[in-house]
């Protein structure tokens, strides 16, 4: 793995956008190459071991999709309806490992909704679990082009709208009161830590 922050680091590239560490749950699932294992244990340990070598040359990745995303049909659009337990025991758990272990700098939200809530839109997901249980400090964004809408994804502590953001729907969300200037300056205080340690 440090070879892999080597090449990362000649090439010019502060982050990579993986490793994806979704659980396997289903042979047929098309991204089932990318992800580690059906084991949220083994999971996060080789996680961990992926982002301590990189990070040996100043570069991290991008740890993903949080969370739950473990489908390609319909994943833009999937409901995954988990109990608490499942969520922690399996699909959050090489997460938290990998986080706690290796302290990534980024981490990206899935497309999937998770019991009812977008994913990139759910507070207790990002603010509550992530940052407040696990005190991960580092940028949260989005999938490309994710359905959630820009501004909620935003107090719920996403921090970057990929590939594109909508500034306008977060203006007129910000004029109409939906969303304060002290929760934009925490996303934008985020994004430039991040620049700034990989600068």
């Amino acid at each position: 793995y440090e070879m892999e922050g080597m090449e990362l680091r000649k090439n010019k590239i502060d982050t990579l956008l993986g490793p994806g560490i979704n659980i396997h749950r289903n042979p047929l699932n098309g991204r089932n190459f990318e992800y580690f294992s059906e084991d949220p244990y083994l999971t996060g340990i080789m996680a961990a071991a992926q982002l301590t070598g990189m990070g040996k040359y100043g570069v991290t990745g991008t740890i993903k999709h949080f969370a739950c995303n473990n489908q390609e049909f319909k994943r833009h659009d999937a409901n995954a309806i988990v109990s608490e337990r499942a969520l922690r025991e399996i699909y959050l758990k090489g997460f938290e490992i990998a986080i706690k272990d290796a302290q990534p700098m980024s981490i990206m939200t899935s497309y999937n909704l998770i019991n009812g809530v977008q994913a990139s839109e759910n507070k207790d997901l990002l603010t509550g679990i992530l940052r407040g249980e696990w005190d991960f400090n580092g940028m949260v964004t989005t999938d490309w082009w994710t359905h959630g809408e820009h501004y909620r994804e935003t107090k719920a502590g996403n921090d970057l709208k990929m590939g594109n953001g909508y500034p306008d729907r977060v203006k007129k969300a910000y004029d109409k009161g939906a969303i304060s200037r002290s929760e934009m300056e925490t996303s934008v205080k985020r994004i430039l830590e991040l620049i700034l340690k990989l600068d």
